[in-house]
């Protein structure tokens, strides 16, 4: 049961109304992370604002799946890696693949690059060596990409922990987290 109450439009104040109203427009469904976080307007509008400047940058969608999924995986985040997990699938991965993905290996040597620097931006709290900035680098990803995968791991903490503070039912078929880290 989740500790914080479940929001949805018809009892959310007007602010998180419009903010729920948009994410349903966006997605089809608003999920139970967002009407727990609906309980603080600004910070599920910080949530989505973040969220919708990264979905104009640079990264591609799977690419941006598979970032949240390993940093769920890191994160011990069972309901992000069940909601990644779900759209994962829904976008063309294996699961073959998923699972690699949440231990930081990818079947493409760049993608692969990616996740184990997202991993060890987890895991080092961002300290990592000089050797984990030139291997991603070295990989073929840029200085603009690089700094976005860092904002990808930002976003993607945030939710982890607000599901581990707040606890929201899981409303995706379940994936349990921890497994890989």
């Amino acid at each position: 049961m989740s500790r914080l109450p479940t929001i949805d439009s018809s009892n959310a104040s007007a602010a998180a109304k419009v903010l729920l109203d948009q994410t349903q427009a966006q997605l089809g469904r608003v999920p139970n992370l967002y009407r727990t976080m609906a309980n603080s307007p600004a910070g599920l509008e910080g949530y989505l604002l973040f969220r919708g400047a990264l979905v104009r940058g640079e990264l591609k969608p799977l690419l941006r799946e598979q970032l949240a999924l390993i940093v769920a995986e890191e994160n011990h985040c069972t309901y992000c890696v069940s909601a990644h997990t779900f759209r994962g699938q829904k976008m063309g991965l294996s699961a073959d693949e998923l699972e690699a993905n949440r231990r930081g290996e990818a079947a493409d040597a760049k993608t692969a690059a990616a996740l184990r620097f997202a991993r060890s931006v987890v895991r080092d709290r961002g300290s990592v060596s000089e050797e984990e900035f030139a291997a991603v680098r070295t990989a073929g990803w840029s200085d603009s990409e690089i700094a976005e995968i860092v904002a990808h791991v930002a976003l993607n903490t945030y939710s982890n922990i607000f599901n581990h503070v707040a606890q929201p039912t899981l409303d995706f078929p379940l994936v349990e987290a921890g497994q890989h880290a």
